[in-house]
C-alpha cells in the first residue's frame, strides 16, 4: 500500500485507525485493514466516518474522457483533461476481497493382509499448513472425552496438547497419483487394542480455521455401535470453527461411504471405507483504492480519479446526487470509455487495466453542481465492494474562493514546510536510512515534523480568520466540539458509582439516585455504575445469565429508574460490561461447568480451547486467561451477535451511554472494535491491568513497556475505546510515596503514562473498587490522595475519581479541583509543559492557563506576561490560574 507508515518505527507517535469495508457476498464477513497517516480529511457517507489522509505519490493521468458506443446521452463532446495541480480531495481506501478454491477431505480406512492392522489416511488436497488434531476414545469410554492415543500408533512429527489429544503435520503425498490427497497423514491402527474411534479435527495453521463434522469431532469408527450417528461414514453436512483473520466454508455434500462393515454385535471391528467431502477455502486478499478529486480548468468539471490495484477486471457502479440526501442520479454526459446505462438508474463503467497488469484506474466528470459521487465496485466473479454496508460516497469539495485568498509569502513558507516533511519523511522511511538512525534520531525527526505541522496549521488557522465575521456570538468551545466514540466531549469527569462493599445494601441503585443532583453539582459528567446482572459473585463480576438484570444492587425497574434520575440531572451512565467471562449454568457430562441457561443458551463452543479448568471446545483464547470463570471464545461469529445484540438492548432497554469494560487483557482489542460500533457508545474504557516494570523490588523509571501494551490494545479497538491509564497509577505511587517527583516525567519531558502518549483515550485514576475499597489490592499511598487527584484533575485524559474519595474528607478539595478544570476548559487533549520534575517536586503548567505543584519542594509559577493567583492549595499540592 502506498503510504508511508510511521508507526512502525515510532510507535507512539502516531495512531491509526482501522476502517471496516463489507464484501456484499453470501459467504463473506466483516474484515478490516490498517494503515498509518499523518494527515486526514473527513469523509462524510452519512452515517460512518472515515478520518485518513495518507501521503503517496498519485499519478494524474492526461485523459481524454469519451462517451462509450452504448452511452446513455448522447453528448459525446471531447474533454481535454487540462488538470490542475492541486488536489482537492483524496482518500486511501484500504479493501479486501475474498478468493475461493475448491478441493476436498478424503478419509480412507485400509485394512492390511491379515485382519489385525489397519490404516487410517486423512488427507487434503489444497494447499495450506494442515495438522490433525486427534485423539481416540475407548471402548468403556461414556460421552465425548478425548484420551491421547498409545505412543506406538502416533506418527513421526506428532507433539502432545496437553493431557489429551495429539498434533500431527499433514506432508505432500508420495503417491498423488493413487489418492486425490496432496497433503495426508496416516495412522496405524492395531484392531486387538480396546480403541473403539478415532476423534479429529483438521486445522490450517495458515488461516487458523479448523474444521469439525456437522459441529463435531470427526468421529472413525473403529468397532460397530449403535452411537455412531456422528460417525463420518454417514451422510452429514460440516461446518467449521472460523480463524481470527479469514473464515473457511465447508459444504455439506457428502458421498456415500464405500467401505463395508462386518456384520454382527456392536464390537465387531469396520473392515474398511473412504469417503471424501468436496470444500471451500476462502482466503482474504488485501487491496486498495485510492480516489482523489482534480478541477478541470478549461471545462470547470471536476475530475473523480479512481486507482485500485485489483488485477483483475473491476467495475464501477456509480452515480452522483446534487445535494445532501446522497440520493442516486444519472449526471449528464459526457461519461467515461466502457460506459453504460444499468435499468436507468445507474452507470457503469469498467475500469481501464494499467500498463503491466498491477492494477486499474478511472476518471469520471462531473459537474460543478455536484454535491457528491456515489458508487460501489464489482469484481468479476460478481462480488460487490461497498464501504461499511452503505455506497462509497465522496463529498464534492465547493471551492471557498475568499478562502484561497492567502498571502503568497505564507503559501510560499507553507510549501517549504510541507517540502520539509516530505525529506524528513523519506529519509526516515527509507531502508537503507532506518538500518543507520538510532531510535533517538528518528524520535527527534518525527517530533521535528510534529512542530512544522503544528506551525503549518498555525499558518492556516491564521489565513481563515482573516475571513469577515459574520456574527460577534462567543461559541462555547465545549459545547462546539465534536463528540466521538470513547471520549465524549472531551471534557468528560468521570464518577465510579460503587465500591466493593456496595453490594451488601441490597438497595444500592435507590441509594445512588438519591446522589444524582449533588454529583451533577459538582461538576461529574459521566457515573460508573456496577455490573448489572445476575451473578455468582455479589458484586457482579462473576455473570451468568447476562438477560437477568436484578442484582445485588437491586432490580431491573430501579435500574432503569437510576438511570433515568442520573440523565435529568444531565449526567451520561456507563454499565460495567463483563463479556471475558461467563460463569456455566450446567455441568457436561465430566462435570465440568460449561454449558450456558437463560436467553444465551451456548455451549461448550462459546468457551476458549486453551483454558485448562473448563474443557471448551471453541479456538485458543486471543487474550490472557481469567481462571475464576469460562473463557468466552470471542471468534466464534455466534457469540460476537449474541453479545453485540445484549449491548444494544442494554443501550436501549436500560438507557446505558457507554461502558466500562472489564478484564479487556483476556480477549483481542479487534473484537471490542466490533462490539462498539454495534453498540455506538458515547463513551467506552477497558481495564486493562498487568504488571509494571521492576528491578529487584524497585520500579523502573522507563515504563514505557507498559504502556505501549495499553497503546496496542487501544490501536487494536481501532481507538474505539480509551483504556484505564494503570501507568500513570503505579508511577504516581512510587513518585509520590518515595518522595521521587523527578519519575514523572519521561525521557522526552512528557508525561510517562498513557496520557503522554494518547491523551484523549487514557482514562487516569488513583483509586477504584479493586485498588482501595476494603479490597486494597493496590491502594494509593495513604495520606496522600489528594496529590494525586490535583495531578489527574489538572492534567489531559479524562480523570475518574473513586467513590470512597469523593464522599469523604477530601470532598470540599476535590470539588475545588473539578471547579478549576472545568472553569478553565481543561481537557482529555490539553498540553501539558512540565517544568520540574525533580526529587521532592514536580511543577507543570497546563493550556498555559493553569499552573500546579505537587510535592514538598518549592515551586511557583513566574509572573510576566501572565498574572498568577493561587487557587487550591493543600497537604503538598498547590494549584494557580492565569488571571
Amino acid at each position: 500500500m502506498a503510504t508511508i507508515s510511521l508507526g512502525i518505527n515510532i510507535r507512539h507517535f502516531y495512531h491509526f485507525q482501522i476502517p471496516k469495508f463489507h464484501i456484499i457476498s453470501k459467504k463473506s464477513k466483516q474484515s478490516s485493514s490498517c494503515y498509518s497517516t499523518i494527515r486526514s480529511l473527513l469523509l462524510n457517507n452519512g452515517a460512518k466516518t472515515c478520518q485518513f489522509r495518507p501521503c503517496y505519490d498519485s499519478r494524474v493521468f492526461n485523459t481524454v474522457v469519451r462517451a462509450s458506443e452504448n452511452s446513455s446521452s448522447s453528448d459525446t463532446a471531447l474533454i481535454d483533461a487540462d488538470v490542475s495541480d492541486d488536489v482537492m480531495f483524496r482518500e486511501t481506501f484500504p479493501l479486501q476481497r475474498v478468493d475461493k478454491v475448491e478441493g476436498k477431505i478424503t478419509i480412507r480406512l485400509d485394512g492390511g493382509e491379515d485382519e489385525e492392522n489397519l490404516q487410517l489416511t486423512v488427507g487434503c488436497n489444497l494447499p495450506g499448513k494442515w495438522v490433525l488434531h486427534w485423539g481416540v476414545n475407548y471402548v468403556n469410554d461414556i460421552g465425548s472425552e478425548w484420551d491421547q492415543p498409545p505412543v506406538e500408533m502416533r506418527p513421526a512429527g506428532s507433539v502432545t496438547i496437553k493431557d489429551y489429544a495429539i498434533e500431527t503435520p499433514l506432508t505432500k503425498s508420495s503417491t498423488i497419483e493413487e489418492s486425490d490427497a496432496v497433503y495426508e497423514v496416516k495412522i496405524a491402527v492395531n484392531t486387538r487394542s480396546s480403541i473403539a474411534a478415532i476423534k479429529f479435527v483438521l486445522k490450517d495453521e495458515e488461516t487458523g480455521s479448523w474444521y469439525q463434522y456437522r459441529g463435531r469431532d470427526f468421529k472413525v469408527p473403529l468397532v460397530k455401535s449403535s452411537d455412531d450417528d456422528n460417525g463420518v461414514g454417514n451422510k452429514q453436512g460440516f461446518a467449521v470453527w472460523p480463524g481470527q483473520v479469514s473464515s473457511v466454508m465447508i459444504q455439506s455434500e457428502d458421498t456415500r461411504s464405500e467401505g463395508e462393515y462386518k456384520n454382527g454385535n456392536s464390537k465387531e471391528s469396520v473392515k474398511s471405507f473412504f469417503e471424501e467431502h468436496p470444500i471451500v477455502k476462502e482466503t482474504v486478499v488485501e487491496s486498495s483504492m485510492n480516489v482523489y478529486i482534480k478541477r478541470c480548468s478549461k471545462t470547470s468539471k471536476h475530475l473523480v480519479n479512481i486507482e485500485t490495484d485489483i488485477p483483475d477486471d473491476v467495475i464501477v457502479h456509480w452515480g452522483i446526487s446534487k445535494d445532501e440526501s446522497k440520493k442516486w442520479e444519472i449526471p449528464s454526459g459526457p461519461y467515461p470509455a466502457n460506459t453504460y446505462l444499468f435499468k436507468n438508474k445507474a452507470l457503469r463503467t469498467q475500469l481501464l487495466h494499467k500498463e503491466g497488469g498491477n492494477g486499474c484506474y478511472g476518471v469520471f466528470p462531473l459537474d460543478e453542481e455536484t454535491a457528491g459521487f456515489l458508487f460501489v465496485l464489482k469484481l468479476n466473479d460478481n462480488t460487490w465492494i461497498n464501504y461499511m454496508g452503505n455506497d462509497f460516497y465522496i463529498p464534492i469539495p465547493k471551492e471557498n474562493k475568499e478562502a484561497r485568498k492567502v498571502d503568497e509569502e505564507d503559501t510560499a513558507y507553507t510549501a517549504e514546510i510541507i517540502n520539509e516533511i516530505r525529506h524528513l519523511v523519506s529519509g526516515i522511511s527509507s531502508e537503507s536510512n532506518r538500518k543507520t538512525k538510532s531510535k533517538e534520531a528518528q524520535e527527534m525527526i518525527l517530533q521535528e515534523i510534529e512542530k512544522l505541522a503544528a506551525e503549518a496549521y498555525g499558518i492556516f488557522r491564521s489565513s481563515v480568520q482573516t475571513l469577515p465575521e459574520i456574527t460577534d456570538e462567543v461559541v462555547d468551545v465545549e459545547s462546539a466540539v465534536k463528540i466521538r466514540s470513547a471520549t465524549g466531549s472531551g471534557f468528560e469527569i468521570l464518577f465510579q458509582g460503587f465500591n466493593w462493599e456496595s453490594n451488601k445494601s441490597g438497595k444500592w441503585y435507590v441509594e445512588l439516585e438519591g446522589k444524582a443532583a449533588e454529583l451533577a453539582s459538582l461538576g461529574f459528567t459521566v457515573v460508573w455504575l456496577p455490573p448489572p446482572t445476575e451473578s455468582i459473585s455479589p458484586e457482579g463480576y462473576m455473570p451468568r445469565d447476562l438477560y437477568n438484570l436484578n442484582s445485588r444492587y437491586g432490580n431491573a425497574d430501579e435500574l432503569k429508574s437510576v438511570v433515568k434520575k442520573f440523565h435529568e440531572a444531565g449526567i451520561r451512565v456507563l454499565g460495567d460490561a463483563v463479556i471475558n467471562h461467563r460463569c456455566a449454568h450446567y455441568q457436561n457430562k465430566n462435570g465440568i461447568w460449561n454449558i450456558f441457561g437463560g436467553l444465551l443458551n451456548w455451549d461448550d463452543r462459546a468457551v476458549v480451547g486453551d483454558d485448562p479448568h473448563f474443557q471448551g471446545r471453541g479456538n485458543k483464547s486471543s487474550g490472557d486467561n481469567f481462571h475464576a470463570a469460562p473463557n468466552i471464545d470471542h471468534s466464534q461469529e455466534f457469540v460476537r451477535k449474541d453479545l453485540s445484540e445484549w449491548l444494544c438492548w442494554l443501550r436501549k432497554e436500560i438507557g446505558y451511554d457507554g461502558w466500562r469494560l472489564d478484564f479487556v487483557r483476556g480477549f483481542w482489542g479487534g473484537y471490542v472494535k466490533e462490539y462498539m460500533e454495534a453498540s455506538e457508545p458515547y463513551f467506552s474504557v477497558g481495564e486493562y491491568w498487568d504488571s509494571l516494570s521492576y528491578t529487584y523490588g524497585e520500579m523502573d523509571h522507563n515504563q514505557d513497556a507498559h504502556r505501549q501494551r495499553i497503546i496496542d490494545w487501544i490501536n487494536d479497538a481501532n481507538g474505539t475505546a480509551g483504556a484505564f491509564d494503570v501507568t500513570t497509577k503505579g508511577i504516581l505511587h512510587s513518585a509520590i510515596e518515595r518522595c521521587e517527583y523527578w519519575r514523572l516525567s519521561d525521557s522526552k519531558g512528557k508525561p510517562p503514562g498513557v496520557v503522554g502518549w494518547w491523551p484523549s483515550r487514557a482514562v487516569t485514576f488513583i483509586e477504584n473498587h479493586d485498588t482501595g475499597s476494603t479490597q486494597g489490592h493496590w491502594r494509593f499511598p495513604g495520606g496522600k490522595e489528594m496529590q494525586g487527584y490535583a495531578y489527574i484533575l489538572t492534567h489531559p485524559g479524562t480523570p475518574s475519581v473513586f467513590y470512597d474519595h469523593m464522599f469523604s474528607r477530601y470532598k470540599s478539595e476535590i470539588s475545588a479541583l473539578i471547579s478549576l478544570r472545568k472553569r478553565n476548559k481543561i481537557q482529555c487533549r490539553s498540553t501539558v509543559k512540565i517544568i520540574k520534575a525533580e526529587r521532592d517536586v514536580y511543577a507543570a503548567m497546563i493550556d498555559e492557563k493553569v499552573a500546579m505543584k505537587i510535592g514538598p519542594g518549592h515551586y511557583e509559577p513566574e509572573s510576566g506576561s501572565q498574572k498568577w493567583s493561587l487557587a487550591v492549595q493543600g497537604n503538598d499540592y498547590k494549584v494557580w490560574e492565569a488571571s
